[in-house]
Formats: structure tokens, C-alpha cells, sequence
């Protein structure tokens, strides 16, 4: 018993005799000069320590820094690259003759960097390390004779009013970003210790504030790291966003395998404005390209609501555009670092007024190429299915999509995805097409496309054609004061036709439409860079008129032409009432004839 309290008095004087060896004899300010220097010459940077280093001893040993700044290159403005205000670091003594490492705490506060890139495109890192032989130093292949610490424990690390300025002088732009507060609890190997953050955002166009909390674990082993129940809760406003304003909040648990260098994620809730997901991301980040798979569920998602709002525009005031203003393909060359899958299911899509539901997609991105190999989704009571790729590899990207879409009922599909109330019916519709470029006008104009299209039980809408044939009959017949008080639309049992799209206009050849009353044959054109129609039709009548206010004698089985015009917005319909005369004179002339040969043959038979 007596040993011991020698052996612990003895361990206490050797510390005191440390401790006052150290304040008395060994000032950390006599090394400043020569840390400064060393600095100095790695760096080739202006290195400042302004406030006196000072101790701190049992049951912890460690340093107080402070005023300490490194210098961004000359001509760099500001003149600071780093400046820090306090720094703090304390060990506990004891624990180191076992081998154990106890940080008592680590704090840092004030600390401002400054990264500027100049006009002529130097940076404040530029040069920041000395200059080296270039010669590897080698490997040494003999384990390691050091001892291995058994043991890591932290009272707690503390990070404060930590500031990061990205000044760009070419765009004359700063971007300024604040760590608050990181703040570390009592943290040891196997056991986890809470985490919380508080972070902000100054940018041009937008600001950003975010605070989270969690806790973390690092296995003995040092080779892996658990984060668990993350919570953060994040603001962003500016002009871009809806309301100028956008909140999302997100819990996760994150897994990281150190040794494999593998990343794995569990999104148990993510909220942004009015979308909600789950879902699962994996990182492999260990070859130089990292690998990504994803896999996520989202509820309903209105990209409406998440567009901004457009304000109504006095075009009278507008300045035209430059003639040589010309748009520029979007940059998609980043793609070509990526290799990603993303398997994707969404409740439903509301986008440009046009709704969808339960959607399925599966994409991958790799050296390039965005290969969207199923698109599946229900669409105005009928079905979606897309396969696409685009090849990003060159300036300006290409593309190549196989799309169907069977039993869709068309009319509500117009009306919400183009305001057109132009056509009625069950709708199939396949195409396949390929093209260069996306920017939207060049996107139209380089489409290459096939495609045929079949709409049962439906309408045409705008045009009554029974009733514009009666009233021309009326008009040939001298009636002038027949008018239309009819619904303007024409049923039919089917509309069916194929297309070919090329420079921004779809052909349609075989344009067919059926009726009880009436057929509808023809071709003609629609462009999509102006919307215009130009359509040539023939219509016949294949039953009375009767009940409706016709006669079946008067047009049965002449070639009625019809001519549609205008544009999608706004079609116009036309009968061409001088070639329908030609060829009312000339049934009727053929009817003469019949009528006179009959009546010859009677005649002669007399005889």
C-alpha cells in the first residue's frame, strides 16, 4: 500500500517538475520564429502568429493558439488567405503511457478563408505547396514496428463562426459560406456521440441556411463509420424558387465502409415543398470513376408548383432580341464522369398542366450516354411506354426514342398539355425518331420521326361537316338564308393515318376518317415550328341526310373537298364550294344520261 502512494506521488512529482520545466524553462514563444520560418518556406506564403502561445497542463496538457494568418499571393486581394482567432487543443497525459489518446477538447473559432481566382485565372491555392523533386519517396514494405494506439476518446470538438469567401474576380461574384457551429460530443471507439451543425449560405442568386443533429460511430477497427437518425432541415430563398422560398428536411442513416471505400445511404424521409420520397443510394468511390445506385419512391410530384411564376409581360416594351444572339447547347460533359443507375417510381407527375400516374423508370448514365431503358405510366386512362437514349459524348448531343401510347383519351390530353380542343376519342399512338441537339427550336427542326396513329369513337371539334355540306347544298340550290346552329363537331367511328416528321413538319399521307353519315380521305401537313395546317381532304356522303335536314338524292356519292387551315390553336375548315358545283353538274350530267339511255331502251323495246 505504501509502494503505491510512493509510485503515485512520485508520478505526480515528475509531472509538476514537467510542468514548470515547460513554463519556466521551455517558452513555446522562443519556437515561434522558427515555425513562422518554416511555413514561410513551405509555402512561399506570408505566415503570422500575433498572440502568445501558452501552455496548459494536468490533468490535461495542451496549447492555446491564436492570431495565427497565411497570406494569399501577392496582388491578391484581400491579402489573407487564412486567418484564425483562437485554436485549442488538449490532451490528457495520463492515458499516453498506455497508449490511448484522450483529447480533453478541440476547438477552433473565427476562422476566415479567403479563395479568390483572379482574372487571369491564378488562384489563391496556386503554389501553396513547395516545390518537389518530383521523385516518389518508396514504399517501405516491412510491417510497421510502431506501436498501435489501443484507444481513442474525445471530450468534445467545437467549431465556430468558421467563414469561407469564393471570390471570382472574372464574374465579379462571392460566394460566402459560414459554419456556424459543428459540434462533437464525448465521442470513443464503438460507442456512438451526437453531432449537430449549424451551416449558412451567402450566393448571387440565392441564400441558403441548414442545421442538423445525429450521432455517429467509428469501429475499433477504424473501418467503418456509422452516422444514424440525421435530421436536417434546410432553407433556401430566392427569385428562382416558388415563393421565392423553399424548405426541405430530410432523415437518414449513413454507412461507410473506410476500407472499401463504399457509401451507403437510407433516406427514411425527404421532404421538399410539396414532394415526399424514401428511397436508397449506394456510392462505390474507390475507382476513379465513383459508381452510384440509386432507388427511390416518390409521392405525388407537381412541377408546377415548383416552377416560378411567370408575370404577365408588356410585350409593346420589349427590346427585340440581338440577331446574333444565338442559344447555346446545355453542358452536359459532366456526364461523362458518371456511372449511375437510378431506378425511379412515382405516385403521379403533374407537369405543364399534363398529369400522369404511377410511373416506373429505370436509367443509367455512364461514359456519356443516358440510356432510359423503361419508362412506364398510366396516361389520361390509358398507358405510357418509352425507351430513349441520349449520347452526350460530342458538343452537341444526340438522341434516339421508341414511344407508345395506347387507349388514352386524346381530348383531355390536348387540352391540358396544348389547350387544344381539336380532337375526341380512344387514341393509339406509336413513333420512333432520332435527332441532334437541345435547344428546343433546333430540337424540332433536326427530329427525324415515324409514326401512325389510330382514334376510335371520337369527334372532331370545330367543324360540323354534315351540317357545312347541307348549308352549301342550301346556297347551290339559291337558299342564302340557311345558317349554322348546330354544335360544330363531326363524330366518327375512327380516325387513322401514319406521319413522317422532317425540318419541324409531320406529313400525314393517308389521312382516313369514318363515319354512319360520311367518308374523309386525304393528306396534308402540320408544322410544329409555326403551328400551321394545310390539309386536303375529300369527304363523301355514304347515307341520307335525312332527319338531320338533308336529302340523300342531292349529294350521295359526290366527292365533297374539304380544306383544313390555320393552326393548331385555331384551325379553319373549307369546303371548296366551286369544285363541289363541278361535281354536283357532273353526277347530275351522268344521271342524265342514265336517265335518257333508260329511257331510249324502253322505247326501243316498244318496238
Amino acid at each position: 500500500m505504501k509502494f503505491i502512494k510512493w509510485l503515485l506521488t512520485l508520478v505526480v512529482t515528475l509531472i509538476l517538475l514537467v510542468a514548470v520545466y515547460l513554463s519556466v524553462f521551455f517558452d513555446p514563444n522562443d519556437f515561434k520564429p522558427e515555425i513562422v520560418d518554416a511555413v514561410n518556406k513551405q509555402t512561399g506564403r506570408e505566415f503570422v502568429i500575433t498572440d502568445d502561445l501558452s501552455w496548459t497542463f494536468f490533468p490535461v496538457i495542451g496549447i492555446n493558439l491564436g492570431g495565427v494568418s497565411l497570406s494569399n499571393p501577392a496582388g491578391f486581394t484581400p491579402k489573407a488567405m487564412l486567418e484564425v482567432h483562437k485554436a485549442v487543443a488538449e490532451v490528457a497525459l495520463m492515458p499516453l503511457f498506455s497508449q490511448k489518446i484522450e483529447i480533453a477538447e478541440l476547438s477552433l473559432d473565427g476562422a476566415i478563408i479567403n479563395l479568390v481566382t483572379r482574372k487571369n485565372g491564378s488562384t489563391s491555392l496556386d503554389g501553396l505547396v513547395g516545390e518537389e523533386s518530383g521523385q516518389k519517396a518508396p514504399v517501405s514494405t516491412k510491417p510497421s514496428t510502431k506501436s498501435q494506439l489501443s484507444d481513442i476518446n474525445i471530450g468534445g470538438v467545437s467549431i465556430t463562426n468558421t467563414q469561407i469567401n469564393m471570390i471570382d474576380e472574372v464574374t465579379k461574384q462571392t460566394q460566402t459560406f459560414t459554419l456556424d457551429s459543428f459540434t462533437l460530443g464525448e465521442f470513443a471507439l464503438d460507442k456512438f456521440a451526437p453531432i449537430a451543425f449549424e451551416f449558412s449560405a451567402t450566393m448571387p442568386d440565392m441564400t441558403l441556411s441548414s442545421k442538423g443533429k445525429g450521432e455517429l460511430k467509428l469501429s475499433r477497427d477504424v473501418k467503418q463509420l456509422v452516422i444514424n437518425d440525421l435530421d436536417i432541415d434546410t432553407v433556401m430563398e430566392g427569385e428562382s424558387f416558388p415563393n421565392k422560398k423553399l424548405e426541405t428536411s430530410i432523415n437518414l442513416a449513413t454507412q461507410i465502409a473506410l476500407d472499401k471505400q463504399q457509401l451507403s445511404v437510407d433516406i427514411t424521409q425527404l421532404t421538399a415543398a410539396n414532394i415526399s420520397a424514401v428511397g436508397k443510394l449506394g456510392v462505390n468511390y474507390g475507382s476513379q470513376i465513383p459508381q452510384i445506385n440509386a432507388d427511390f419512391q416518390i409521392g405525388d410530384l407537381d412541377l408546377d408548383a415548383l416552377l416560378p411564376t411567370t408575370e404577365s409581360v408588356d410585350t409593346t416594351q420589349q427590346v427585340p432580341a440581338a440577331k446574333d444572339q444565338v442559344a447555346a447547347e446545355p453542358d452536359l460533359s459532366a456526364l461523362k464522369g458518371l456511372d449511375a443507375t437510378l431506378k425511379l417510381t412515382v405516385k403521379s407527375i403533374k407537369v405543364a398542366n399534363l398529369s400522369t400516374q404511377n410511373w416506373l423508370m429505370d436509367v443509367s448514365i455512364k461514359n456519356g450516354i443516358i440510356d432510359l431503358t423503361k419508362l412506364n405510366a398510366d396516361l389520361y386512362q390509358g398507358k405510357l411506354l418509352l425507351n430513349a437514349q441520349v449520347d452526350a459524348r460530342q458538343a452537341v448531343a444526340s438522341y434516339q426514342f421508341d414511344n407508345n401510347v395506347t387507349g388514352v383519351q386524346i381530348r383531355p390530353l390536348l387540352k391540358d398539355a396544348a389547350d387544344v380542343d381539336l380532337l375526341a376519342g380512344t387514341a393509339n399512338f406509336n413513333v420512333k425518331g432520332k435527332g441532334k441537339s437541345l435547344i428546343p427550336l433546333q430540337l424540332k427542326q433536326n427530329l427525324l420521326a415515324n409514326g401512325h396513329f389510330d382514334i376510335n369513337d371520337g369527334a372532331l371539334y370545330g367543324v360540323n361537316i354534315p351540317q357545312m355540306i347541307r348549308s352549301a347544298q342550301a346556297k347551290l340550290k339559291g337558299d342564302l338564308s340557311s345558317q349554322n346552329k348546330e354544335e360544330h363537331k363531326t363524330d366518327f367511328s375512327s380516325l387513322t393515318g401514319s406521319f413522317a416528321l422532317d425540318n419541324g413538319v409531320a406529313n400525314n399521307p393517308d389521312l382516313a376518317m369514318s363515319s354512319p353519315l360520311l367518308r374523309l380521305a386525304g393528306k396534308g401537313s402540320a408544322n410544329l415550328l409555326t403551328e400551321a395546317l394545310d390539309y386536303r381532304l375529300t369527304a363523301s356522303l355514304v347515307n341520307s341526310l335525312k332527319g338531320q335536314g338533308g336529302d340523300k338524292e342531292a349529294l350521295a356519292g359526290i366527292d365533297i373537298p374539304l380544306a383544313i387551315t390555320g393552326t393548331f390553336q385555331k384551325p379553319e375548315y373549307a369546303l371548296d364550294t366551286k369544285a363541289l358545283l363541278n361535281n354536283q353538274l357532273k353526277e347530275e350530267t351522268e344521271k342524265a344520261k342514265e336517265k335518257l339511255k333508260d329511257s331510249l331502251l324502253k322505247k326501243l323495246g316498244g318496238f
